[in-house]
């Protein structure tokens, strides 16, 4: 915090340091013992009046005199360029003045025994302060601003923020509360820039105590507090529906708790580091219970004490012979345009992508009469009965219907998951480590269609820069977002995200016409993204004209099939 040092006249027989404007030619009236000239009124030995004291150093003072002190109205420079000028009294600054710098710095406002006291303003290279002084320290009421971007707003004792404001750092984050020394402490509230909040009590600016902190995404932690993390007895509500209640230790579930999931199940035991360990107790949607030891996450033995098979090993085990039955299933072309479906949910973390990828493959079976479906899920809850999603075995799948399908016939793939700012699908199953599908290698997956008409559809986030690299005359490109654009609705209890319902449950339900459905779909996202305040999504389509028609001659096709099939109305006979 600023403190003040004045070089204040507090009488005649101290010498003042500054550079004047240059002494006056007329001869001084008197000459001081320390080798000062003075120009005015001398009455009985004192100064008296107007007048001019210089000094041999070049500073001096000109303005009022009183019985041989400044007093009154005057200008007081030093050789260092320090400039004051306003009331003096008795030798001091004291009254209505300002104080300017060599190195630029002001001070304007009240003065009193030769420093700031009262209402005054501050302005440096560093800080600007406005507000109350005492004693040539801040005190009282007053508003820091730091060149850096920071403030504090509120009470001041002896130059540090002490009593009741509001801090703003330099990264944007406001604390408001009680402040003791320049810290908070007792009763108060945080925010940043992102939009996380905390009130509840505080420690030399930590959250210490009981408090409630909600992140921007709707995660809230409450309980009790320390040094800055939630530790000890709390309580987590995620945005996606999870709410767990119990010990913590730095954030993370620890020691004993009970945690309710999005997707209805219920586990009651022990933790540590976030996940279940120890004797614990996780019972399903479905009722079905498992119980025992649980390591890192795992059940690894029974309520018996038996050791329980590791489900990760038993799903690798399983995921070569799940991919053959897969793909073994996809019937041959036949001479007429046929349509294929392949789905992708790449995030198996959270159950929206599978659900999703689940009802468009329905979808493009019942309603679109599509030939032959494949889709490649990532689950926790389904390593061992669904076929993965990974680059390894979309290619090997994009391979196999390249071998079925005709160059007359359609594909048409989604992919739902998370999505990056480089333009990379994320493929995530937990407990293994894939990597991410960026938008080149996808299109090097996909170059054994690349004379197969192909509907392809990206619900992620930035996945309109998926675009440029997948474009062409055979391939129509539908994205959830723009390329710097983030989507919504990849939550643990939705079905769907926004672009996903919107095409899908919404607009191919109303019609068959791909771009027409677009628009709808578009509409859709961009009305409830407004709804819930939220930066538009901008969902981005290729439209492939040779796509468009090959498309169309499959619909009528199908019509024509179906009118062709549709058993014949027996005439009604009237008696």
């Amino acid at each position: 915090m600023q403190r003040f040092t004045f070089l204040a006249p507090l009488s005649l027989a101290l010498l003042l340091v500054a550079c004047g404007d240059g002494e006056p030619l007329l001869p001084a009236d008197a000459v001081l013992p320390d080798g000062g000239r003075y120009r005015g009124e001398v009455i009985d030995g004192l100064l008296q009046g107007p007048g001019r004291l210089d000094y041999s150093d070049g500073s001096y003072f000109e303005g009022q005199f009183k019985d041989g002190q400044f007093n009154g109205p005057g200008e007081w420079r030093s050789k260092h360029g320090d400039v004051y000028g306003g009331e003096f009294q008795s030798g001091d600054f004291h009254g209505q003045g300002s104080l300017t710098y060599s190195d630029g710095s002001r001070y304007e406002g009240s003065f009193a025994n030769g420093a700031p006291d009262g209402e005054g303003h501050l302005k440096s290279s560093e800080l600007e302060y406005r507000g109350e002084f005492s004693k040539g320290l801040y005190h009282g009421l007053g508003n820091l601003q730091w060149s850096n971007g920071a403030s504090f707003q509120g009470q001041f004792n002896k130059g540090e923020p002490h009593g009741q404001g509001v801090l703003s750092d330099a990264d944007g984050d406001e604390y408001v509360g009680t402040f003791d020394n320049n810290r908070l402490n007792g009763q108060g509230s945080f925010k940043n820039l992102s939009g996380d909040l905390y009130s509840g009590q505080f420690r030399d600016n930590q959250f210490h105590g009981k408090g409630r902190y909600q992140s921007a995404d709707g995660e809230v932690w409450s309980g009790r507090f320390n040094d800055g993390s939630l530790t000890g007895k709390g309580q987590f509500k995620g945005g996606d529906g999870d709410h767990y209640s119990g010990q913590f230790r730095n954030w993370q579930y620890q020691g004993e708790g009970r945690l309710n999931l999005a997707d209805g199940s219920i586990y009651q035991g022990s933790f540590a580091y976030g996940k279940y360990h120890g004797n614990g107790s996780l019972t399903l949607a479905d009722g079905s219970q498992q119980s025992g030891t649980w390591q890192h996450g795992r059940l690894i033995r029974d309520a018996q004490g038996k050791s329980v098979p590791d489900t990760l090993a038993i799903g690798l085990l399983e995921q070569g012979r799940l991919l053959d039955a897969a793909i073994a299933k996809l019937p041959a072309s036949t001479p007429a345009i046929e349509l294929y479906a392949l789905t992708l949910a790449g995030d198996g973390k959270q159950s929206v992508f599978m659900r999703e990828a689940d009802y468009v493959g329905d979808l493009l079976q019942e309603r679109f009469a599509a030939h032959g479906r494949i889709t490649l899920v990532n689950h926790r809850d389904h390593l061992a009965d669904r076929p993965l999603a990974t680059s390894a075995s979309l290619g090997r799948t994009v391979q196999a219907l390249a071998e079925r399908s005709g160059k007359e016939d359609l594909i048409f793939i989604y992919l739902t998951s998370h999505g990056s700012s480089q333009h990379e699908l994320n493929l995530d199953q937990p407990r293994l480590q894939l990597d991410d599908l960026p938008a080149s290698e996808l299109a090097t997956l996909l170059e054994p269609l690349k004379d197969r008409f192909k509907v392809l559809v990206i619900s992620a986030c930035y996945s309109g820069g998926f675009i440029p690299k997948l474009q062409n005359e055979k391939t129509l490109v539908m994205t959830a977002a723009r390329a710097d654009r983030v989507s919504f609705g990849c939550s643990e209890e939705n079905d769907f995200t926004y672009f996903g319902r919107a095409l899908f449950a919404e607009a191919l339900q109303q019609t068959d016409d791909l771009q027409r459905a677009f628009k709808l779909a578009q509409a859709s996202v961009a009305e409830r993204e407004k709804a819930d305040g939220f930066e538009p999504s901008e969902p981005q389509i290729w439209p492939a004209k040779a796509v468009l028609a090959q498309w169309r001659k499959l619909r009528e096709q199908q019509a024509k099939r179906d009118r062709n099939t549709a058993p014949e109305t027996q005439p009604v006979v009237n008696h």
